[in-house]
């Protein structure tokens, strides 16, 4: 453990104080050291006489002895501004977080890294596609970034696992929890072989005003990010405005005119997000490559191909298919079971199905 730990901890845990006057401190005296041993006058004339009694005060009881115990544990960082591990990218965002914990590789943080976001209600599809993508940019030497939400969040960071880049978790909670339960055992993964990271102190729950917070630290420590479903009003949104606020890139994968998680993303090309259809236009626009040529297109399936062609790529009732194809409700069903089974079909919401794009 650092051996300043608890200097940084004193001034970042006390309530009230922001990390705009936190960091006006550090500039005023130096060190987190300096300004907790200035006068009560002192502090008033930098940050104001609130912040100046809120710091005589200190960290809530317990709170500076519980962090650091947790530090003293194998894995566990501690990283502060001026850092030679503190991540550069954060330093150029607005708002950067005076100190970060850190659970697991924080060698991550300085590695070149895209954010994979979208839906926590995702389609089967978004999440392939979230898999996918992120498999394919961590082949290519990128670390994925994201905030382990279920639906995208959980299969971006999986996929960003399966390639040799790893991933970076951005969490808005305190490292002694893991929010949503569901992704339990993804958290201790990614704490084994890539790394989770929070601004928040240890303890603090799953509070609905932190997770957009978080998100300016997901697009902060990236190049770009992709927005993989989304619906209009969404935290996938808000991270797509921090990162072009901060100069990032932004990515929208398009969907079907009549599904409400590809409106976010249809939104944010009108506006000017740069619509991809694969790994390699991302790349091409980040690296400044020319993107491949589109592969070919499958061949028919010769048993699936008439429901297939009357499905289509949007969402379709069965009854819209009796129709389409002049065949009995009941062999459809048994047809799209079937198709739902082996992965070309997917079951939506409301009794709609839509066809799976294969890899």
């Amino acid at each position: 453990m650092r051996h300043d730990a608890a200097e940084w901890l004193r001034l970042c845990l006390v309530p009230g104080i922001s990390g705009s006057s936190q960091r006006a401190l550090l500039r005023a005296f130096g060190s987190p050291a300096a300004a907790l041993d200035a006068s009560r006058a002192a502090v008033a004339a930098v940050s104001g006489q609130a912040v100046a009694d809120a710091l005589a005060g200190g960290p809530p009881p317990g709170q500076l002895e519980a962090a650091l115990s947790w530090l003293e544990a194998p894995g566990h960082h501690l990283l502060a501004l001026g850092d030679e591990e503190y991540p550069r990218s954060l330093l150029e965002i607005p708002d950067p977080p005076t100190v970060l914990t850190a659970l697991g590789d924080p060698a991550l943080l300085a590695r070149p890294a895209i954010a994979v976001v979208g839906s926590r209600n995702a389609t089967r599809q978004g999440v392939l596609d979230a898999h996918e993508f992120a498999l394919a940019l961590s082949r290519r030497g990128y670390v994925i970034a994201s905030g382990l939400a279920v639906g995208i969040d959980a299969a971006a960071h999986r996929g960003g696992l399966a390639g040799p880049s790893s991933t970076i978790a951005v969490v808005g909670t305190g490292l002694d929890r893991v929010y949503p339960a569901a992704n339990r055992e993804l958290a201790h993964e990614i704490a084994g072989r890539g790394v989770l990271v929070s601004e928040f102190a240890l303890g603090t729950p799953p509070v609905a005003a932190n997770f957009p917070r978080r998100n300016r630290i997901i697009s902060g420590l990236t190049r770009g990010v992709l927005v993989v479903e989304a619906a209009v009003a969404s935290g996938s949104l808000t991270t797509a405005r921090l990162a072009l606020e901060q100069g990032r890139d932004v990515f929208a994968i398009p969907g079907s005119i009549h599904s409400p998680l590809s409106k976010g993303c249809h939104w944010l090309i009108k506006q000017g997000a740069k619509l991809v259809e694969s790994a390699e236009d991302l790349l091409a626009e980040i690296e400044g490559t020319a993107a491949p040529a589109s592969p070919a297109p499958r061949g028919p399936d010769p048993v699936a191909e008439p429901l297939l062609e009357a499905l289509g790529h949007s969402p379709a009732s069965l009854d819209a298919l009796a129709l389409r194809t002049g065949e009995a409700a009941s062999a459809l069903a048994a047809e799209l079971t079937r198709l739902e089974l082996a992965g070309r079909v997917e079951r939506l919401p409301g009794g709609l199905y839509r066809q799976l794009a294969v890899p």
